[in-house]
């Protein structure tokens, strides 16, 4: 421990304790701070190539197609009891 840190802490312990308390959020308030400027905002485009290529064992494309076509076939069931 470097003598100025050892220098710090004997005059802290020579604090009342609110005093100590009032020290103590004022290091956790600029640890805080430090803390959120150190996170990094992450990009969608960071995530590229993590998952392996078919997530679920189905092609993209493939996906697509089929819910179209389930929705094109549900639209179609409602417009003929509509009439």
């Amino acid at each position: 421990m470097s003598p100025s840190l050892q220098k710090i802490f004997s005059e802290i312990e020579q604090l009342t304790p609110e005093e100590q308390l009032t020290v103590m959020g004022h290091l956790v308030e600029r640890v805080k701070k430090h803390i959120t400027q150190v996170q990094v905002k992450r990009k969608w485009s960071d995530l590229k190539g993590i998952a392996s290529y078919p997530l679920f064992g189905e092609d993209a494309q493939d996906w697509v197609s089929q819910h179209r076509r389930e929705g094109d076939a549900h639209r179609e069931r409602l417009l003929r009891t509509e009439e």
